[in-house]
C-alpha cells in the first residue's frame, strides 16, 4: 500500500511518502507473506473474492527506492536512504461482477492459470507512530478492473485442481 502526494492516478516516484509492504526475504521473495486462511473467501464460479486483514505488522519503507535497497535509498537519483518504521494496515478488498474470463496455458513453462476479469474495491488504513492515514469509502464507479483466478505451474502444472 502506498501514499503519494499530488493528484489521484499518478505514480510519480518523488512524490511517494509512505510504502508499507513486507520485508524482502533472503531468497529475494517480495510483496509476499502469508496470511490467515480465514483472510480470504473466494467463490470462482461467482466471480466473487474478498480479503480482510486486520493490524497486520508491516514496515513503512517511506518509497519504492528504499524498500527494495532496505532503506539505503537511491542517491544518485536523489533518493536519500530512509529507514524503515514499525507501522500497521487494515484493509477489506472486494472484488465482484464478472467481465470477462480467459484461460492462459504455457506447456512450455509449466503454467495453467483460468482468470476472471472483475470489478473491485479497497477500503484501507495505516497506523504508525505520529500518522494515521485511512482511505475514503469504496466506491466500485472508480474500479479500473482488477484480476482474481486459481493458477497451477512447476511441480503442480499436471496435478488437476479439486474442481476438475
Amino acid at each position: 500500500m502506498d501514499i503519494f502526494t499530488g493528484p489521484i492516478g499518478s505514480a510519480d516516484t518523488t512524490k511517494q511518502i509512505h510504502d508499507y509492504a513486507p520485508e524482502i526475504t533472503p531468497s529475494g521473495l517480495f510483496w509476499t507473506m502469508p496470511l490467515h486462511p480465514n483472510s480470504v473467501q473466494f467463490e470462482l464460479d461467482e466471480a466473487r473474492a474478498s480479503m480482510h486483514v486486520d493490524g497486520l505488522v508491516v514496515p513503512d519503507a517511506h518509497d519504492l527506492a528504499n524498500s527494495l535497497t532496505h532503506g539505503q535509498g537511491y542517491p544518485s537519483l536523489g533518493i536519500p536512504p530512509i529507514a524503515p518504521v514499525p507501522a500497521t494496515v487494515s484493509f477489506d478488498v472486494q472484488w465482484f461482477g464478472e467481465i470477462s474470463r480467459a484461460t492462459v496455458v504455457n506447456e512450455s513453462q509449466n503454467f495453467r492459470g483460468d482468470f476472471i476479469k472483475t470489478g473491485s474495491t479497497i477500503k484501507w488504513s495505516s497506523v504508525q507512530n505520529g500518522f494515521f492515514f485511512e482511505s475514503e469509502d469504496p466506491n466500485p464507479a472508480r474500479s479500473f478492473g482488477a484480476t482474481i483466478g486459481r493458477e497451477r505451474n512447476g511441480v503442480f502444472f499436471n496435478q488437476p485442481d479439486a474442481a476438475d
